[in-house]
C-alpha cells in the first residue's frame, strides 16, 4: 500500500507561508537607483555615470512594476495544493477498493467451507481426512483474511487522518494565498498610484514652468519695445532734459506739500486760537509713509512729555472709527503701510487733563512703493540688509550686517552662514514699525519670530523697511495668516 508522508503536510506549510510580494516603497523625494536580483533580492545598482531624466525613471520604474505583478503570481502554489487534494482523493478510492475486495474474499472462503462441510459427509477414509485439512486450511485463511483486514482497517483509519490534514492544510494555504494575493495587488496598485502622481505633478510643473517662462518672455519683450519706442522718439539729450524736468517737478511737488502742510496747521492752530482752547503741543513731521511724527511743545508752560501718558491712534477716514496702535506709546511715531489713507491722533493725559492732536490728513502714501513692491513679489525670496539693534528687549551692541530673509513661506535672519531664527508665518508672529526710537523710527522695525524672542531690525532705507513689512504680510495674507 502507498505511504502518505508527514513531512509532506510541513513542505505546504512552508511554501504557504514564505513571502510572495516585496514592499514598494518611495523613501525619498525621488526614485532609488537600485536593480532586482534572482530571489526577489534588491541589489544596489553602481552609479550610472549618465543622468536620467525623471520621465525615463518614471518609466522604468514602472515596467520593474510590471515585472514584479508577473513574478508575484502564486498559481503555480495553488497548483501544487490542487496536487494534494487529488492524491489524498486517490488514497482514498484506493483504500475503497480494497474493502470491496476483502468483502469478496469473505464471501468466496465461506462459499468454500460451506461445499467442504458438505463434501465431507459424502466421502470417507483418506478423502475424508484431505477435506478436514482442506476445512482447516481455509478456516486458517479466514483468520489471516480477519487480521488483514484489522490492518488495512487501521491503515484506512490513518489515511483518513492523513487526507484530512491535506485537506485543512490546503485550505488554509488557499487562504493565505487569497489574503497574500490581495495583499500585492494592494501594494501593486498603491505604486501604479504614487507613480501617477508623480508623473501628474511632473506635467503640471512642466506647465508651470512653461507658462512663467513664456510670460517672462513676453513682459521682456514689452520692456525691449518700449525701450526702442523711446528710443526712435527721443535724443539722449531729450530725455535727459525730460528727466531734468521731471526731477524738478518732484521737488517743485515736495516743498508745494510741505507748504500746504504749514499751512493747514496755521489754520489749526488759528481755529483753536478762536475757539480759546489752550495750545501747548503740536505734531511736527511730514503726514507722509517714510517719515515720522514728533509730539513738540510749543508754550513755555508745557509739562514734561516724560511725566505724562501718551497713547496713539489710527482713525479711518470714511467711518471714522479710532483704532488704537499697540505699543506706540512715546512721543514720536512712524507710520507704517497700514496708517497709509488713514488719520492719526494722539491722546497726551497729565493731572487729568486730556489733550487731542490730530493730523491734518491722511497719511499719503511713499513715491513708488507700491511697484517697488509688486516686483519683489515676483521673487521667492528676498533679503534685505539690516543691523539687528534690540534683541529680547535688551540692547544689542553689535553693529554687524545681518540679512534678513522675507519668503512665501517664512521670514529667517541670518549673520554670515549661521541662521539666528527661522519661522514659518502663523498667528502667534508680530511685525510692525518700531514705536518710538527717534529719528531712526522710519527706518527700524519690531519682529517677534515666536514667543520669548523678538529683535528691534534697522534697515539701509525707509523704502526697505516699509517694502519689507508690506512683503511679509502679503505672503502672509497667501499663507491664509
Amino acid at each position: 500500500m502507498t505511504r502518505v508522508s508527514r513531512e509532506f503536510g510541513n513542505t505546504m506549510q512552508k511554501e504557504a507561508a514564505s513571502a510572495v510580494s516585496a514592499d514598494v516603497i518611495f523613501a525619498s523625494s525621488r526614485f532609488p537607483n537600485y536593480k532586482i536580483g534572482a530571489n526577489n533580492q534588491i541589489v544596489d545598482a553602481k552609479e550610472d555615470p549618465k543622468v536620467l531624466t525623471m520621465k525615463e525613471v518614471v518609466a522604468r520604474e514602472t515596467a520593474l512594476l510590471l515585472e514584479q505583478q508577473k513574478r508575484l503570481s502564486v498559481r503555480d502554489l495553488a497548483s501544487k495544493f490542487e496536487k494534494g487534494l487529488a492524491a489524498a482523493a486517490k488514497l482514498s478510492e484506493e483504500a475503497r477498493l480494497r474493502e470491496a475486495a476483502s468483502l469478496e474474499k469473505h464471501v468466496l472462503l465461506k462459499k468454500l467451507r460451506d461445499a467442504l462441510e458438505s463434501l465431507k459427509g459424502r466421502v470417507a477414509g483418506r478423502n475424508k481426512d484431505d477435506v478436514e485439512e482442506a476445512i482447516a486450511m481455509v478456516e486458517a485463511l479466514a483468520i489471516q483474511l480477519t487480521q488483514r483486514e484489522g490492518e488495512l482497517l487501521q491503515e484506512k483509519t490513518e489515511v483518513k487522518k492523513r487526507a484530512n490534514f491535506l485537506k485543512q492544510a490546503s485550505e488554509d494555504a488557499k487562504k493565505l494565498v487569497d489574503e497574500e494575493r490581495a495583499h500585492a495587488r494592494a501594494e501593486i496598485e498603491s505604486a501604479r498610484a504614487a507613480v501617477q502622481r508623480v508623473e501628474e505633478a511632473l506635467q503640471e510643473q512642466e506647465q508651470i514652468s512653461r507658462a512663467s517662462g513664456k510670460q517672462d518672455l513676453e513682459e521682456l519683450m514689452k520692456e525691449v519695445q518700449e525701450a526702442r519706442r523711446i528710443k526712435m522718439l527721443h535724443q539722449p539729450s531729450k530725455v535727459m532734459d525730460m528727466e531734468h524736468e521731471l526731477r524738478a517737478l518732484r521737488i517743485q511737488l515736495a516743498e508745494k506739500a510741505n507748504h500746504s502742510l504749514l499751512l493747514q496747521k496755521e489754520l489749526a492752530r488759528s481755529k483753536r486760537m478762536e475757539k480759546n482752547i489752550s495750545h501747548i503741543y503740536e505734531l511736527d513731521g511730514a503726514e507722509t509713509l517714510g517719515s515720522y511724527l514728533r509730539i513738540k511743545p510749543c508754550s513755555d508752560i508745557a509739562p514734561e512729555l516724560s511725566e505724562c501718558s501718551i497713547q496713539w491712534y489710527r482713525i479711518s477716514s470714511e467711518t471714522s472709527k479710532k483704532e488704537l496702535i499697540s505699543g506706540a506709546s512715546k512721543s514720536v511715531y512712524a507710520p507704517e503701510p497700514f496708517d497709509v489713507g488713514r488719520i492719526l491722533q494722539v491722546e497726551i493725559i497729565y493731572d487729568g487733563q486730556l489733550i487731542v492732536l490730530t493730523t491734518a490728513g491722511a497719511i499719503d502714501p511713499a513715491a513708488g512703493l507700491g511697484n517697488y513692491v509688486e516686483a519683489l513679489v515676483r521673487k521667492h525670496d528676498v533679503e534685505f540688509n539690516v543691523v539687528v539693534s534690540q534683541m529680547n528687549g535688551a540692547d544689542h551692541p553689535s553693529e554687524s550686517i545681518h540679512v534678513l530673509h522675507v519668503g512665501k513661506m517664512r521670514m529667517k535672519l541670518c549673520k554670515g552662514k549661521t541662521t539666528i531664527v527661522k519661522e514659518y508665518y502663523s498667528s502667534s508672529m508680530q511685525l510692525c514699525g518700531v514705536r518710538g526710537g527717534g529719528n531712526a523710527a522710519a527706518q527700524a522695525l519690531f519682529w517677534q519670530a515666536k514667543k520669548g524672542f523678538s529683535v528691534v531690525l534697522a534697515f539701509e532705507s525707509e523704502r526697505e523697511r516699509n517694502a519689507a513689512i508690506m512683503l511679509a504680510r502679503r505672503f502672509a495674507f497667501d499663507c491664509n495668516v
